[in-house]
């Protein structure tokens, strides 16, 4: 090789060695913004089970308006408890209590 062709390719070695040294510094500064942090902020996790006062709350009466994270954050229960219960996965009593009521004011 020439000396022109081995200077070239050490400017270039170089410019990589710098851009590799960019990368990892990114990288790194991202892995300490993820860590401990999920990736979705589903609110709480859960101090307790879910009962089934907590359920008609969230089904029927005073919560049941209210986003899955901003109940979860008023019970003490997690994201998942509320939205199993508001999609009839659990509780399924209490889903029954709301189609009675909603037949017996028809």
């Amino acid at each position: 090789m020439s000396e022109h062709t081995m200077k070239s390719l050490t400017v270039k070695v170089d410019a990589l060695e710098n851009m590799i040294k960019g990368f990892e510094e990114r990288v790194k500064v991202l892995e300490e913004k993820l860590e401990g942090a999920s990736l979705r902020d589903r609110g709480p996790s859960s101090t307790r089970k879910m009962t089934d006062e907590d359920a008609r709350r969230i089904i029927i009466t005073d919560l049941k308006d209210v986003g899955h994270k901003k109940a979860a954050e008023a019970l003490g229960l997690s994201y998942g408890q509320i939205y199993s219960a508001r999609g009839g996965y659990t509780f399924k009593n209490i889903h029954e209590e709301l189609a009675k009521i909603k037949k017996e004011s028809k």
